[in-house]
Formats: structure tokens, sequence, C-alpha cells
């Protein structure tokens, strides 16, 4: 299994409050959700500034190209968005036995309390 993560950092046009930059982000991720129903998405840093944005996107998949073409995807989707511009993208995939594998060797993977 694979899990894929797409944070965009993106630059809004002409706005200049927290409302207008609602009004525009808002619109930007139930696109991106109903285009792409697979993926989870969401504003996820840049709160508090006006006129920036970074909005997150996750994919879950069997195979790592799907999960890599499923974000390549939502970041082309995004970036032809005339009322925005895209600052930077960084894309990341994790292999979830890789991951399983670290927190075992680090001893995070031990459960403990559990009677049979």
């Amino acid at each position: 299994m694979y899990v894929g993560a797409l944070t965009l950092d993106v630059l809004l046009g002409d706005v200049r409050s927290l409302k207008q930059k609602r009004s525009v982000v808002r619109p930007i991720i139930a696109d991106v959700h109903r285009r792409f129903p697979g993926v989870a998405v969401g504003e996820t840093g840049h709160l508090e500034l006006h006129r920036r944005a970074e909005i997150g996107i996750a994919v879950v998949s069997s195979t790592a190209a799907n999960a890599a073409a499923v974000l390549e995807a939502c970041e082309r989707f995004v970036a032809g968005r005339p009322e925005i511009e895209l600052l930077t993208a960084r894309r990341r995939l994790l292999t979830v036995d890789d991951e399983l594998r670290a927190t075992m060797s680090e001893g995070r993977g031990r459960v403990t309390g559990v009677t049979a």
C-alpha cells in the first residue's frame, strides 16, 4: 500500500481579508474533491495569511504509479485555476510496509496491555 501526499503553496489574487480568502479556497477544495473523489483534501497551512494558502492532498493506492499519477493530476488541476498562482508543490510517496518496519525497529510498534 502506498500513501501519496501533495502540499501546494498558492498565492491568491486580490484578497484583502480572511473572509475573501475562504471564498477563494473553499471552492478550490470542493472542486478537487468533486473531480478526484478518492483523495482527501483540505487547507493545511498559512491559515492566518490573507493572500497565501497551503492546500494538502492525500491519496492511498495499491501501486506507486497510480498514487503519483493522481497527485500529478491534482497538481495540474489546481495550477490551472486562474484565480491563484501555484508557488510550490511538494510530493511525497510513502510505503506503509517501510513505515511499519521503521516503527517496529524503533520499538514503538510493541503492543502492551493486551491479554488473550
